[in-house]
């Protein structure tokens, strides 16, 4: 037998952006991000969440607070019927507010129709429940870690764990320090599914003192020439790694001390906050420096809160956002800037398909703006990435140290992605149902083992292997494991505990059923295997022997009472509604039939008891039981209420058969006359004179040849009822 792993992406298959990836095993199903497309606006940037039902959803893990990672999550929190449960680090959800926020007000998103409002982002801050570095949670069985991705601020890569299968997702990750983050961690536990980045596929990043200098060079030689130099930036993340670089660069170079840097962000002055909070997250050359000063207050940099604000009147350097320049102040400015050759953009970052930035580092001579004008290009472009993901020889790396069984590329464009794909196979082992791509919504399935194994705990344990069956009980737990154990330990190592169900079922006899009657029956059926619980008496005085019911020890009693057609049909229209409430009747007889089930006579025989405590096989047993003593109430009843069973003829039977039915008869019509008396139905006098008459008649009547034997016993094949047969044969 095997186990599938089901994994499917609304978002990130085959493309950069919205990444949500899902993944299914064991009836358990996770969320792993849940972002938007920068490229697309509204509705048309969220994850395909049409294909799944979210409230089948368990969890959810946003790996980062950048917008293709965690946008649409007040949508989905707050617009669908999702009810698991969310986590993220502390850095990330503190950054996740305000970004969202900022994103509200910038985005080309129409206000007649908002993904969400204000008041769903609020609202979603209380459904978020945040997760340490290291720290071991778990939710429905679902294990989860996580470990530092570097990338931004609080990045984490998850490693989850279901029924032994465990699945690392990197998100957005980069293992090369910069001048504020370490380097994402190699997680010492091997993995057997990596779910990684492929953003850059099979590019080299130049080193990091490379493309410093080259920035920079950029940065000096277009304000020397009097140019203003605009750098797209998102306002956290990679923003604050250019911050750095440019308040040291202008601090080792006075002659640029006239020549202002300008950070456009609203979010600056809280941005400094939480990253001093979470100063203890960084890299050691920014805990160190923090000991003296804090690296975050700029000197030479000036927070530019809007375009209002800009006074746009010679040389300087402008960082703004968004980082992809799809609006906002970003946008604005590159449109007022594109016409001059003096000017210069920077791209710092990825470039999604379908933004303003991926069109302008093709280089083209003419832009679109917001508005649908077309403008002239002359202004120069440069693209020097300081996006913090992995490259191929960081990836190859990181998936050659952790040598999981299957790798799921996501996040990269196709053509990137396709190429990523066949290096990955060339350098392992040429195996291509290892390493896999899944386009958007495609479903992937990878194949595991079955682990079908059971510990053994408590007496079971102790006795230690027995040969032939095993009578115990398997208990599967949340977390998968499954054990073994004797019912007798289980609430010592479950949360479980055992009860007793006892049923009892009551069948009325019309004429009273004789105590030899019923035990000659049930020795037909089970010879030798019928005990007397209470000794036969031959008066209808209660027997001292209680019912079973009252001396039951379970706690749950299920009480059922069973007519027979006769009865039914003989019973007046309307009983008075004392009979109804007699006391509990008292045992006169009981039987024990397999020492499971008792059989008990009450109220003279009138009532026969049948009582079992719950069990599927003793179930099976009280069926057969009640199948023959349903059979029973249907034999005429001078049959019925037969005390003796004999297969020879006395020479007085004739006598005593007609007797014994003659006084049944009598005490059938005294029955009937008191029935009536109470119901006040008819005139006393003419049912006194209706009995008598019917009384002279019967004495009157010539005497019926008296049968051989009282009764021929039904065998086991006669338990289904057989209205025709001759039962006084």
């Amino acid at each position: 037998m095997a186990d599938q792993v089901h994994i499917t992406p609304l978002g990130a298959g085959n493309e950069v952006g919205r990444s949500c990836i899902i993944v299914e095993y064991k009836d358990r199903k996770v969320m792993l991000d849940c972002g938007i497309h920068p490229a697309h606006p509204g509705m048309r940037g969220l994850p395909f969440f049409d294909v799944i039902d979210p409230a089948s959803i368990d969890l959810i893990l946003i790996s980062h607070f950048h917008l293709d990672h965690a946008a649409a999550l007040p949508f989905f929190l707050q617009k669908t019927t999702f009810k698991g449960k969310v986590f993220m680090t502390h850095p990330t959800k503190a950054i996740y507010k305000m970004l969202l926020n900022d994103y509200m007000k910038v985005s080309n998103i129409s206000t007649d129709d908002p993904l969400y409002t204000e008041q769903d982002l609020i609202k979603t801050m209380d459904k978020i429940e945040c997760i340490n570095y290291h720290q071991e949670l778990s939710h429905r069985g679902i294990k989860f870690v996580c470990y530092n991705a570097g990338h931004v601020l609080g990045a984490a890569m998850f490693m989850i764990d279901i029924a032994g299968i465990k699945i690392l997702y990197t998100g957005d990750f980069s293992r090369q320090e910069d001048r504020h983050l370490m380097g994402a961690e190699t997680p010492e536990v091997q993995p057997d599914i990596v779910i990684v980045e492929s953003t850059y596929g099979v590019q080299v990043h130049e080193p990091r003192t490379q493309r410093e200098t080259r920035f920079t060079s950029i940065v000096n030689a277009t304000v020397r020439r009097g140019g203003r130099c605009l750098i797209p930036v998102f306002a956290l993340g990679r923003a604050q790694e250019l911050l750095l670089i440019l308040e040291e660069y202008w601090h080792t170079h006075p002659d640029l001390w006239n020549i202002p840097v300008y950070y456009a962000s609203a979010l600056a002055k809280k941005c400094i906050t939480i990253f001093q909070t979470y100063i203890n997250m960084m890299n050691g050359q920014i805990r160190r420096q923090y000991e003296v000063s804090n690296p975050f207050e700029f000197k030479h940099i000036v927070n530019l809160r809007g375009a209002d604000d800009f006074n746009d009147s010679g040389p300087c350097v402008v960082m703004a956002s968004p980082g992809m320049l799809q609006s906002g102040l970003s946008r604005e400015l590159f449109e007022a800037w594109c016409t001059s050759k003096r000017n210069s953009c920077v791209l710092a970052g990825y470039c999604v398909e379908g933004t303003l930035a991926k069109t302008i580092r093709g280089e083209p001579s003419e832009i679109t703006s917001m508005h649908g004008r077309t403008i002239s290009r002359h202004i120069g472009v440069h693209y020097v990435s300081f996006s913090a993901h992995s490259d191929f020889q960081q990836t190859s790396d990181f998936l050659a140290t952790l040598s999981p069984k299957f790798v799921v590329l996501v996040h990269g464009d196709k053509n990137e992605m396709s190429r990523l794909q066949h290096q990955l196979i060339a350098k392992f082992d040429n195996n291509a149902n290892r390493i896999l791509a899944p386009r958007n919504c495609q479903r992937t399935s990878l194949t595991f083992p079955a682990d079908n194994l059971a510990k053994a705990v408590g007496r079971l344990a102790e006795a230690g292997p027995v040969p032939g069956p095993l009578s115990a009980l398997l208990v599967r737990k949340d977390d998968f494991t499954q054990q073994v154990l004797d019912p007798r330990d289980l609430s010592a190592y479950t949360e479980l505990q055992t009860v007793e169900l006892q049923q009892s079922i009551d069948v009325p006899f019309e004429v009273a059923a004789a105590p030899r009657f019923i035990q000659t029956l049930l020795e037909e059926l089970f010879p030798g295997l019928v005990t007397v619980a209470s000794s036969i008496s031959s008066t209808s005085e209660p027997s001292s022997v209680p019912s079973s019911t009252s001396t039951s020890t379970s706690t749950s009693t299920t009480s059922t009472t069973a007519s027979s057609p006769a009865a039914a049909m003989e019973q007046p229209a309307s009983a008075p509604e004392a009979e109804s409430t007699e006391a509990e009747p008292q045992e006169d007889v009981t039987f024990q039939v397999m020492d499971s089930v008792r059989v008990s006579l009450l109220q003279a025989g009138r009532l026969v008891r049948v009582a079992w405590l719950a069990d599927p096989l003793v179930d099976t047993l009280a069926d057969s039981i009640m199948m023959l003593l349903m059979q029973a109430t249907l034999t005429p009843p001078p049959i019925a209420a037969a005390h003796t069973c004999c297969s020879h003829t006395h020479a007085h039977a004739h006598a005593h058969a007609h007797d014994h039915a003659e006084e049944h008869g009598e005490e059938r019509e005294a029955g009937e006359e008191r029935r009536r008396a109470r119901e006040g139905a008819g005139s006393d006098s003419e049912g006194q004179d209706a009995a008598k008459e019917k009384k002279r008649a019967r004495a009157s009547s010539p005497e019926r040849p008296s049968p051989s034997r009282a009764y021929r016993l039904p065998g086991p094949d006669a338990l289904k009822p057989d209205l025709t047969n001759d039962h006084r044969a």
